[in-house]
């Protein structure tokens, strides 16, 4: 028996010219990056046209095309929706976060200060992704690490922004150094977007 798996085919969004003018991270490197998410896109419509012919009945946990699919989409998805966030918010100038997502880092970090130096910690702690999140549950920010795209640990959490570490993101630009990088991430922020979607979520301090 099988599956119809009803998805329409998704696009990549456009780069935004922007980030080919970042402030210490090279147009190379964003457009090294963003065809590794242009990958992502390709595989997660290739899986999904896949699974529409998968057999059920051989599925099998040790080994079967349904589990490798499954598990393969998750890393495509996370590709795709942690490159995304990724990329919406560099293009600006860094700084102070001051709107709603500054009132929520002066609660739960104490200051910007403290949440960026969590951040870098846990960017320099993680083997791909860290990623400032607020948990539905807690009702409070906290840093995650994730070491893979499919990694994100917490259920019921919003990752508001998202610094990834893997060395494609800055080995061209910053060779070994990635706490250099880290410091250009946090120079490019655009904090008007990160304070969008504390917004559009309804989150409070």
């Amino acid at each position: 028996m099988a599956l119809a798996y009803n998805h329409e085919e998704i696009t990549a969004r456009k780069l935004k010219p922007v980030l080919l003018d970042l402030d210490g991270i090279s147009p190379a490197t964003i457009e090294a990056h963003y065809r590794l998410y242009e990958g992502y896109v390709a595989k997660r419509n290739e899986i999904l046209t896949r699974l529409a012919d998968v057999d059920l009945a051989s599925a099998n946990q040790v080994h079967s095309d349904l589990r490798s699919l499954k598990l393969d989409l998750t890393f495509a998805l996370g590709g795709i929706k942690n490159h995304e966030l990724y990329f919406d918010h560099l293009g600006g100038s860094g700084g102070e976060p001051k709107g709603g997502f500054g009132q929520l880092v002066a609660r739960d970090f104490g200051s910007a200060a403290a949440w960026r130096a969590d951040l870098k910690a846990t960017g320099l702690a993680a083997r791909g992704w860290a990623w400032t999140a607020y948990d539905w549950d807690e009702k409070r920010l906290f840093n995650h690490i994730g070491d893979a795209q499919n990694t994100f640990p917490v259920w019921n959490a919003t990752p508001l922004v998202a610094l990834d570490v893997y060395e494609h993101a800055y080995f061209a630009d910053f060779s070994t150094d990635r706490a250099g990088y880290i410091d250009a991430f946090f120079d490019n922020l655009d904090y008007t977007v990160v304070d969008g979607l504390v917004e559009a979520y309804g989150m409070r301090a």
